[in-house]
């Protein structure tokens, strides 16, 4: 009974950066640094959306909101990761360990890849739709959609996790990954594993691709109506309040497209654990930079908040 119990729910090593030794010290240095400053960033984009008055619109609900997550998000992976790159050999994780890991980060993935879609559909209400935005994008609609968005993670995480950890595994099954991916997991299972490898990626498309797709459209109304503005320089205002959001979408949906959706034979283990480091590590400490940078409002709250603390 025992050893049922153990072929049953078996302990997996995870690879990491093991067999790349020479790297493993800069690696942790670089990936704590950009973790501090991810939560450093998320953390200032929290409290300015909430305590500045001027950022309390539908856009800045969204990116509250998509700060929250990526916190989480990171959170969920790079602390483990930190600590396995801190020796030199493939560290285990139970079972139940490796379910919670990918359940966490496939419904925080999920989760975000819905409230990018959101806030594009928020920018096409302010540009295409002005005199009912008001309507569209009530406090109530926003809640929904919020609300949604952890729905569909939810609901994607609990498919993806039945159709993946109910397959049969070996016993001390070695992912050649830092975390416990959906493909690199399920490439492990001893048999069954096609048809829930089409599933999930069946899945997969969907979820990507829709909201993508979905995001497309709105961006494709929203050019439409800025060729119809005559003035430059209002054409220019408009375009470039949507250039960030392009720009994390592009990042996002990017690195999501070419880790998830391809064929197993044309994957490569080294250039899925880098990707996979950066959309999990590199983009998330890039997302507020870029939203903030050329935000004129955001830097506009930190100022004021910064002089207020300085003559408190």
């Amino acid at each position: 009974m025992t050893e049922k119990n153990h072929t049953m729910l078996p302990e997996f090593f995870l690879l990491g950066f093991s067999d790349l030794r020479d790297l493993q010290g800069p690696l942790f240095w670089v990936v704590l640094l950009v973790y501090l400053i991810t939560l450093l960033d998320h953390s200032l984009i929290i409290i300015l959306t909430q305590a500045s008055p001027a950022l309390h619109s539908p856009m800045y609900f969204f990116l509250r909101h998509l700060s929250m997550v990526e916190i989480l998000y990171t959170t969920t992976i790079v602390p483990r990761t930190l600590a396995d790159l801190a020796f030199s050999f493939p560290r285990v994780i139970s079972f139940q360990g490796c379910v919670a890991q990918m359940y966490v980060f496939i419904v925080l993935g999920i989760s975000e890849c819905c409230l990018l879609t959101a806030m594009a559909y928020d920018r096409y209400a302010a540009i295409c739709r002005p005199l009912h935005y008001s309507t569209l994008m009530s406090q109530q609609a926003c809640m929904v959609m919020v609300a949604t968005s952890w729905l569909m993670g939810i609901i994607t995480a609990t498919t993806h996790s039945s159709l993946i950890f109910t397959l049969p595994f070996p016993a001390h099954p070695v992912i050649p990954h830092f975390l416990c991916d959906i493909l690199p997991v399920l490439r492990l299972a001893s048999t069954g594993k096609r048809k829930s490898e089409i599933s999930v990626m069946a899945a997969t498309v969907v979820f990507i691709m829709v909201p993508f797709s979905l995001i497309v459209t709105s961006y494709a109304c929203i050019l439409s109506a800025i060729l119809t503005i005559t003035s430059t320089q209002s054409r220019q205002k408009v375009f470039s309040t949507c250039s960030s959001h392009l720009l994390v979408v592009s990042l996002f949906f990017g690195t999501a497209t070419i880790t998830y959706i391809q064929p197993q034979a044309g994957s490569s283990v080294i250039r899925d654990r880098v990707l996979s480091l950066f959309y999990t590590v590199i983009t998330p400490m890039l997302n507020p930079i870029i939203y903030t940078l050329r935000n004129k409002e955001v830097t506009g709250a930190l100022q004021h908040m910064m002089k207020r603390q300085v003559l408190s």
